[in-house]
């Protein structure tokens, strides 16, 4: 009789601690998040309580979502493994502010596209141990920068060093300063491309720099008080040149380029190697008109 009892007490046991054997599953990611100045990292990332950091969003994230910043603040160094964008929103100051180390690491997912729009990201190079680069682009599918200011790095505002074949960059509307080596360079094999349009860099070594059989296209772009050249492209590389300004750097272009013949050189100690010039006009092998 005991034994039957101890019996029945443990089965009652038994149901009553099943619940506490099943864990509640893991919050899902949300295709939005949010970050505030005010919020904190151990949140959801929601509208009403948002994290703090890109870096404490970006696990609660789904891939190929996006977190955006509710208000002016720093919300930090971040490295991106997959597919996300990272928006600042408009008309406020979203900041990444670092010493010593990369602003933004893209190192995501061989499809991956990255998209990190209006976004201040300060180096600090006043500090005695500013930041290296200000985004740098080790590997994914494609990055874009949009509306963005990369200012105070030690190296470069925009450096891409992505193998991956087929991969691309695309930057516009962003303003680079007081970069110790390019405002925007590609220098890994693997033939990435690059699109750099309305674009301003001033006060670095290069303005923009391809190698290792790299391509780029610089459109209506300015490129000012580079100390070596504003345009510079290694052996094997191609950079095609429309609608540009280049001034008041020691050379204006170093190293084969091809031009539309429509860009302005002017005030540099030296105007470099003259680009090949291209016809704007494209023939359509089809013959057709166009429409």
């Amino acid at each position: 009789m005991r034994i039957n009892s101890l019996i029945m007490s443990l089965t009652v046991v038994g149901a009553m601690a099943m619940p506490l054997l099943y864990a509640a599953p893991a919050q899902a990611q949300a295709s939005r998040t949010w970050v505030s100045g005010v919020g904190d990292d151990v949140n959801p990332c929601s509208r009403t309580a948002p994290c703090k950091t890109w870096a404490g969003a970006i696990s609660k994230t789904a891939p190929g979502g996006e977190i955006d910043a509710l208000d002016p603040a720093g919300y930090g160094a971040v490295t991106i493994t997959k597919a996300i964008t990272l928006d600042g929103g408009g008309g406020q100051v979203a900041s990444t502010l670092v010493a010593g180390t990369n602003g933004i690491v893209v190192q995501a997912g061989a499809n991956d596209i990255v998209i990190i729009r209006n976004i201040r990201i300060n180096g600090i190079s006043q500090s005695g141990n500013p930041g290296i680069n200000g985004i740098r682009f080790l590997a994914g599918k494609g990055l874009i920068v949009d509306n963005c200011d990369i200012f105070g790095f030690s190296t470069n505002g925009v450096d891409v060093s992505n193998a991956t074949s087929g991969a691309f960059l695309n930057v516009t509307n962003t303003r680079i300063e007081n970069v110790g080596n390019a405002g925007v360079v590609l220098e890994p094999s693997g033939s990435p491309v690059a699109t750099v349009d309305n674009v301003r860099v001033f006060g670095s070594k290069f303005g923009v720099a391809v190698g290792n059989a790299t391509k780029m296209v610089l459109s209506r772009s300015v490129l000012s008080n580079a100390s070596t050249a504003g345009v510079n492209a290694d052996p094997g590389s191609t950079i095609i040149l429309d609608a540009n300004v280049i001034t008041f750097s020691t050379s204006a272009i170093n190293g084969a380029t091809q031009s539309f013949d429509n860009n302005r050189l002017a005030g540099n100690v030296g105007n470099g190697t003259t680009p090949t010039n291209i016809s704007a006009t494209v023939t359509n092998p089809m013959g057709m008109d166009g429409r």
